[in-house]
């Protein structure tokens, strides 16, 4: 029973009991030998805490600014493709949760309902993730739609090319119903007699040549900000910054293209370090406990995206389930405040936790 679960990861299981299995693994599968899907989570595993003691931690302040936007906690619901799949209600669920949490819910580009639709199901701020697709007038109409209905950023997905090769999709033969933003803009239907409709569909429309030169051109359609997400090195983040980038999310979408990528967690210092605190750096990846989120922000992340353990809560127990994932996420994270010596998420430092590099660097 859902009001008995204790942790986020045991949502996993009411969702895998609830959703058929096409639907399960589309969720929960990684690219290939899903070796960075393990390592995604694994990695927060091998950071030690380093706590502080007799602080005055009697009230502990959660709250932080994201692009001038004040949420409750550093958890943010990351951009997860058609939350239909999981729930009736998908996304406006979904959003509805991100509201009553005061939290951000960034709007995939392939999600079940239209950005008109979230807009109106509730008052709340929320970002547009994007796909540049082949035609370029095809990202200007959402890019339009999505600034019209009040959306407050662009967050570009800069890691998908082409899409990564999820083994389990292909076994299972997944189809995916049209995507409800590009109804009227474009047709995607493919034949099931052929198989999974995925990479068919999103090879067709996804532009290959998009590059760093285009973001001026993304700028220059939008007077939104513009995340890039997808960065795992410290070059990458260098030429995000040198093209105006407002915001950088360390993510290799969620390990579900290219595997054999880093954790993003084993990554995200390198990129911190390069941007300077220029602008957020926000983490996506692997996050299931509290003590994640900790870590992450220690090792400079501004926030946190979370996505499957969305997905599952909404499978589970929909609106209310979200609303549970992300609760636990941040009850979790004001105890290992409260246990670590930090009152507030400012007082997050990385003398507070320990790494692999820090642990070879002793040795030396």
């Amino acid at each position: 029973m859902a009001d008995q679960i204790v942790n986020v990861n045991e949502f996993e299981v009411l969702a895998r009991q609830a959703l058929p299995k096409m639907y399960y693994d589309f969720y929960a599968g990684g690219a290939e030998d899903e070796h960075t899907l393990k390592k995604n989570v694994q990695e927060f595993q091998r950071i030690i805490l380093l706590p502080r003691v007799l602080v005055d931690v009697s009230s502990i302040a959660l709250s932080t600014n994201i692009l001038g936007y004040t949420i409750s906690a550093p958890i943010m619901i990351a951009p997860t493709s058609m939350h239909k799949l999981a729930h009736p209600e998908g996304e406006l669920a979904t959003a509805r949760a991100a509201a009553a949490c005061n939290t951000i819910m960034m709007l995939s580009f392939t999600a079940s309902c239209s950005v008109e639709e979230v807009a109106a199901s509730c008052d709340a701020v929320r970002f547009f993730q994007l796909y540049v697709c082949k035609r370029r007038d095809i990202a200007v109409n959402l890019v339009q739609r999505a600034e019209k209905s009040g959306y407050k950023a662009i967050v570009l997905t800069a890691d998908r090319p082409r899409r990564g090769r999820k083994e389990a999709d292909i076994k299972n033969k997944m189809i995916l119903p049209q995507l409800k933003n590009l109804e009227g803009l474009m047709s995607i239907e493919v034949f099931s007699d052929k198989g999974s409709n995925i990479k068919p569909n999103t090879n067709e429309i996804f532009d290959p040549s998009l590059c760093w030169r285009d973001i001026a051109w993304l700028k220059s359609i939008t007077s939104l900000p513009i995340l890039i997400k997808g960065i795992l090195t410290r070059e990458d983040a260098i030429k995000a910054m040198e093209v105006g980038a407002a915001g950088i999310i360390v993510s290799n979408h969620g390990a579900r293209q290219l595997d054999y990528t880093p954790a993003t967690i084993s990554v995200l210092e390198e990129v911190v370090q390069a941007v300077g605190r220029r602008v957020p750096v926000l983490l996506d990846g692997g996050v299931r406990r509290g003590t994640d989120v900790f870590k992450a922000l220690a090792l400079g992340a501004q926030a946190v995206l979370v996505g499957r353990p969305v997905i599952y809560g909404l499978a589970a127990k929909g609106e209310a389930g979200v609303r549970k994932v992300m609760h636990m996420l941040k009850d979790e994270l004001e105890l290992t405040m409260a246990l670590a010596g930090c009152p507030s998420v400012k007082d997050i430092s990385r003398s507070h936790v320990r790494t692999d590099r820090d642990r070879l660097q002793s040795m030396l």
